[in-house]
Formats: structure tokens, sequence, C-alpha cells
């Protein structure tokens, strides 16, 4: 088939949510990483509380029949895994990358045996009992084609990640417990020496992170799809970190690098109807990854040699 005759097919009205619904589970996942991040704690393990916590939210919802149940108990499920990494880490001083991959590879070998054990199947679970996260209809838009393609039948976690986007940004820099949360970060000695219990700030931002990626294995599991499949998150995790350094762990910046990733995921999806290379498509996300970690590390290298100048311009004055 003609790739430039069809252009119009491939970039059009319903890429725009397509982009958006590719990178919810990531922007959930992002998010996650960033609020460990400003406590100065890089969350490694946002790939396997993920899928804890979509592994979680499929049981749950297909053994009561709620969704809302599922959401809530992946949300702790993905707050208990997060609590072990924090114990490790803040208490026993250990290496916290090493933690982290410790919980990716804990959280595929756990669900698979779970998987086994209980629903008695590999590889995939899906069942007309796993109640999914309801979608928002909206009547009136059912009759302007453009709007209805954009903005009606989301998912409830599509329109919740904005609103908390939103929230996250407002809470990190315009609440005393956002400002606490960066000097822990920034500046541990003189927050410890302002009487803030920096320990007591990363368990907190240890539990939220946990409660987040856990509601991203739910929002994946339940509202992304409706089923279970060894290994689901496939990289999700680790590009969120990705999307957290790309905008410096500002919520709705790292949401922007977020977006990146769900239209590189999109437009492969839509090339492939036409005829490109699957391994080029399935190469797409991660060649997205690889090119954003490059351009903010190598933004990050350029501020900080801007900052060693004007430090050494001022020493010399």
């Amino acid at each position: 088939m003609d790739l430039f005759g069809n252009l119009g097919k491939i970039f059009n009205a319903s890429l725009i949510y397509a982009t958006f619904r590719a990178s919810t589970p990531i922007i959930f996942a992002a998010l996650c990483a960033a609020i460990t991040q400003q406590a100065n704690i890089l969350n490694i393990g946002t790939e396997g509380i993920m899928l804890v916590g979509a592994f979680t939210a499929v049981a749950v919802s297909y053994t009561t029949g709620s969704w809302i149940l599922g959401v809530l108990a992946a949300m702790m499920g993905g707050a208990c895994i997060a609590m072990i990494m924090a114990v490790g880490h803040i208490k026993y001083n250990s290496e916290i990358c090493a933690i982290g991959m410790g919980i990716n590879l804990f959280a595929i070998a756990i669900t698979k045996f779970l998987m086994n054990v209980i629903f008695h199947t590999n590889g995939t679970f899906s069942d007309p009992g796993i109640i999914a996260i309801p979608r928002v209809h909206i009547p009136f838009l059912d009759n302007i084609p453009v709007l209805d393609t954009l903005l009606n039948n989301w998912c409830f976690t599509e329109w919740f990640v904005i609103i908390f986007i939103i929230v996250l940004q407002y809470i990190f820099y315009k609440t005393v417990w956002g400002l606490r949360l960066r000097a822990v970060g920034q500046f541990p000695m003189a927050a410890q020496a302002a009487g803030i219990n920096v320990n007591a700030m990363k368990y907190q931002a240890m539990l939220i992170s946990g409660l987040i990626g856990g509601l991203a294995g739910a929002h994946l599991s339940l509202g992304y799809s409706t089923q279970f499949v060894e290994n689901m998150t496939n990289s999700r995790g680790f590009m969120g970190v990705a999307a957290m350094y790309f905008g410096g762990a500002n919520p709705v910046l790292t949401a922007v690098g977020c977006l990146l990733f769900g239209f590189a995921d999109s437009v492969g999806a839509r090339l492939q109807a036409y005829g490109f290379p699957a391994q080029f498509v399935l190469l797409m996300p991660y060649l997205v990854t690889v090119l954003v970690l490059a351009v903010s590390m190598a933004i990050k290298l350029n501020a900080a040699k801007k900052r060693e100048s004007s430090l050494i311009v001022h020493g010399t004055r």
C-alpha cells in the first residue's frame, strides 16, 4: 500500500486520543518516579510496582466483581512493595537501584507464580468476570464528530491522570509539604537542621509513590486492557523513569515527555498496518527512550557547566 497516500489515515484526530491513551500508564509510572525523585530517591522499582498492581487489580476485580476494590487493592499492593524498598534503602542504607532491580525481578516471578496457582493458567488471564474501569460517556458530544473522537468514552483513570498532574504540580511547588520534600531531596542536612524529619519525608514519598505505581498497574490491566499478561508492563516503568528525567521531576514537563512515548507507540502501530516491519515498530518506543535520556542528560550537563562557569567568574572577582 502507498504509505504517503495514506498519511491522512495515520495522522488524524484519532491519533491524538491514541497518543494520550498509550501515554497514560507511562504518565502514572513517571509521576510515581517523580515523587520519590523529589526526595532524591531514584525509584527503579516502578516497573515491579506496576506489575504487582496490575495483577492485584485483575485478581481482586475478578473475585469480588468490583473494579473499585480492584484499584484500591492494587494501590495497597504497590504501597507494600514501595515500603519494602523504603525500609531497605532508608533504614538499612542499601543501594536503591539494586533494591529496585530486585523488586522488578521479584514482581515478574511472583505474578507468574500466582497466576499459575490462583487461575491455573500461564501467559495470559482473561475472563468476562474481570470488571473493567468504566468509561465516561458524554452524550452531547455524540453529534460533534471531532470532539466525539477526541473526548468521548475516555476511561475514568484517563481523566483522573490529568487532574493528578495539576494537583501534584501544585503540591510540589505551592505547599509547605512540597517545599519540605524538595528540601529533603536537595539539601538534606539543611532540612534536618531546620527541624524537618528527613527519613519521615522519604518514607512518605515512597508510600505515595507506591500508591500511584499500583494505580498505574490497575489502569494498565483494568483500564487500558481487561486482562493480565505476564510482564505486561513491557518496560513502561523504565519509560516513566526516563520521562521523569526528561521533565526534571516536574509533573507537567514529565507528562510531556510521556506523550512522546505514546506518540511513537501510536504512530508505530499505524505504520505497521501499511507494511512497516514489526521489528521497527516495536523498536520505536525504546529508541525514543534513549533519545529522551540523551537530550535530558545533555541539558543537565550544559546547565551544570553554566553554573560552574558562573562560580568561577564570581570567584575571580
